[in-house]
């Protein structure tokens, strides 16, 4: 296995650098750029896996020279980059697609590898953000994906609109999804405490988007949590951190796991009908 596989997978499990250091042999300095290149690409640990350890090696060289001339094959990417960046926005697409697309019209155009490398290059110059750092067990990030699902009433045939809460943890990403009538705060608050159950223990803070249910008053400084959503943080020794507005890097996380449902689950059931069965 490649070592910067065997890196990224150990990373993607949540293990810290001086676990993955002793498992893997790997020297500090050479482990901290790894890991550093991998959240500069913005690939996930399911993008890595259709790679193969050539691909890998490719594209994490191709970091090793800051200065590089453009090829004509890469000019021609850059242009593209604007609308690819466009399409990424659309439920279900991913950067693979996109890849395969753009193969079909350019055959001789660049791999996926370096596709991959030079988009990250252009966001990088469009849009430069700063890393994160998520400390295992700190925070809970949750949210309800932006498009319904629904369920069908196998007496009446009616098909009824359903909410998908979605929560996942910062550091290890470990992400739970369900389904429920509503957004209201005894919905939501359920939903919280399953998902408690489900990770098998309580975070240091549930960050939240501005949702009504949860946040009676949005405000950049002291924003108003709802009554019984407070008394549920409370109970559970939870601080509640709100978004804040018009900044969405502060639930990038949520919404990097909604785009993966839609993907993994919406793409997968929307040809099939589910039923609710009566007792």
């Amino acid at each position: 296995m490649s070592k910067i596989r065997q890196i990224l997978r150990l990373h993607s499990q949540g293990n810290s650098k001086l676990a993955i250091y002793r498992l893997t042999g790997v020297s500090r300095n050479t482990l901290k750029k790894y890991l550093l290149d991998y959240e500069k690409l913005n690939l996930d640990i399911e993008e890595i896996k259709k790679l193969t350890d050539q691909d890998l090696e490719e594209l994490f060289s191709a970091f090793k020279s800051q200065q590089q001339n453009l090829t004509p094959k890469a000019i021609v990417l850059f242009d593209l980059f604007p609308e690819i960046d466009k399409q990424l926005k659309r439920k279900g697409i991913t950067r693979t697609y996109l890849w395969e697309q753009y193969n079909n019209q350019y055959p001789d155009g660049l791999s996926l590898s370096q596709f991959s490398y030079y988009f990250a290059l252009w966001k990088q110059q469009v849009n430069p953000v700063m890393h994160m750092e998520h400390k295992a067990g700190d925070k809970l990030y949750v949210d309800y994906a932006g498009e319904k699902l629904h369920i069908v009433d196998p007496l009446t045939g009616e098909q009824k609109p359903v909410e998908v809460f979605v929560a996942i943890l910062g550091c290890s990403q470990l992400t739970y999804v369900e389904a429920s009538f509503s957004q209201q705060k005894e919905d939501l608050i359920a939903s919280c405490e399953r998902t408690l159950h489900f990770i098998g223990g309580v975070p240091n803070a549930l960050v939240t988007d501005n949702l009504k249910s949860a946040v009676t008053k949005s405000s950049k400084y002291e924003p108003i949590i709802n009554e019984d959503f407070a008394d549920f943080a409370d109970h559970y020794s939870i601080s509640v951190l709100p978004t804040r507005a018009y900044k969405p890097r502060d639930k990038s996380l949520v919404e990097g796991a909604v785009k993966i449902i839609y993907t993994r689950i919406y793409a997968r059931i929307r040809t099939n009908i589910y039923i609710v069965l009566r007792s």
